[in-house]
């Protein structure tokens, strides 16, 4: 009798140069299916070294999820993961679209998505649910009545109700210096595509600068949604808005934060967060519902998501020592090259073998 598993051929969409995520679920798959890329350019360094490699239009193309759902069906895709935050809300209203066609795709619901990229919502809702995070404001008359009745103090942080990757932040330490990161910011934001929509007003904020050691946590619940794990690194060293250097530790009060979000947020597959420790208190900054840039430095310690995630997907218990992260493992990223594929250049659906 044959006991082998069927293959399962798995797609990162916004690969870019998530080339580590490749090998990570590459190596969860154990030769039983094809790790796919697909990206808007033909230079991403992930489609160089994916099994089979496509350039798609942009996220935000009228045509987009028809091109992926096509993609995904003929090549024979069992489960899709995006590595972009603009993109989670366009996969997750297509959800069912692909669940149709036999397609999982690792994605929150509309809301959980909703609430993680927007600043302003993520504190709201930490603290309805009992969590710390720092003072946000939504204007600034607020932060100024803030600063006038000792909520706040300088410095303080200026930056996008809906950013990403530490783009606009600005660290103001008075308030002259308040008041032009406020109006510079509400001059660029449209230019750096993060203004939402709304007014420009709207579209910052200003939070007092939270105290104490930043760490990164790997939140992890299954597919549908309930928690499993959760894994902490303290944050070393930081490059470009990601985590560049970190240590793996066990600190049982972040395990335990990372186990109050997950149940109360119902996510699925892995949460990034951005967590400060000072003293006994947690604060959350960020929630990111996808795999980050710190989900590395869990898995060189140990951590295999990918392989729970394809355990899952095939209705299978996740594999024994998946969550199993060794402590005190540091780790540190680093640059490197790899050949473009010239026949990647230019707009391509049709599958490009590697």
């Amino acid at each position: 009798m044959n006991s082998r598993k069927p293959s399962m051929n798995i797609l990162l969409t916004s690969a870019g140069r998530r080339n580590y995520l490749l090998a990570y679920f590459r190596n969860a798959l154990r030769g039983r299916g094809r790790v796919l890329a697909a990206d808007c350019s033909g230079y991403a360094a992930a489609l160089q070294e994916a099994d089979e490699a496509f350039v798609v239009p942009r996220v935000d193309a009228p045509d987009y999820v028809e091109h992926l759902l096509q993609l995904s069906i003929s090549c024979e895709v069992g489960l899709i993961l995006s590595l972009n935050d603009h993109e989670l809300p366009i996969l997750s209203a297509a959800k069912e679209q692909f669940t149709a066609q036999g397609v999982q795709v690792v994605v929150s619901r509309p809301d959980v998505i909703k609430l993680a990229a927007d600043k302003l919502m993520t504190a709201r809702f930490l603290n309805e649910v009992g969590l710390g995070a720092p003072i946000t404001y939504a204007s600034l008359e607020e932060a100024l009545a803030g600063l006038d009745s000792g909520d706040v103090a300088f410095p303080l942080v200026v930056k996008p109700r809906w950013g990403t990757a530490s783009l606009g932040i600005e660290l103001v330490d008075d308030l002259k210096q308040l008041r032009l990161a406020w109006d510079y910011g509400r001059l660029r934001l449209p230019k750096m595509g993060l203004s939402n929509g709304t007014t420009r007003a709207e579209g910052l904020l200003i939070q007092e600068l939270l105290p104490g050691q930043e760490y990164g946590l790997d939140v992890v619940n299954d597919l549908n949604g309930r928690y499993r794990t959760t894994f902490a690194k303290r944050k070393l060293a930081m490059r470009g808005g990601e985590t560049d250097r970190a240590v793996t530790e066990n600190r049982p009060e972040l395990i335990e934060l990372g186990r109050r979000i997950g149940e109360s947020l119902g996510h699925v597959g892995n949460l990034d967060c951005d967590v400060f420790l000072h003293g006994d208190s947690c604060f959350v900054l960020e929630l990111n519902p996808r795999f980050g840039g710190g989900y590395p430095f869990s898995a060189e310690a140990g951590a295999d998501v990918p392989a729970a995630l394809i355990a899952w997907a095939e209705g299978r218990d996740a594999p024994v020592g998946w969550d199993s992260l060794r402590n005190d493992i540091i780790s540190a990223k680093c640059d490197r090259l790899v050949r473009i594929d010239e026949s990647l250049s230019t707009t391509l659906i049709e599958p490009v073998g590697r």
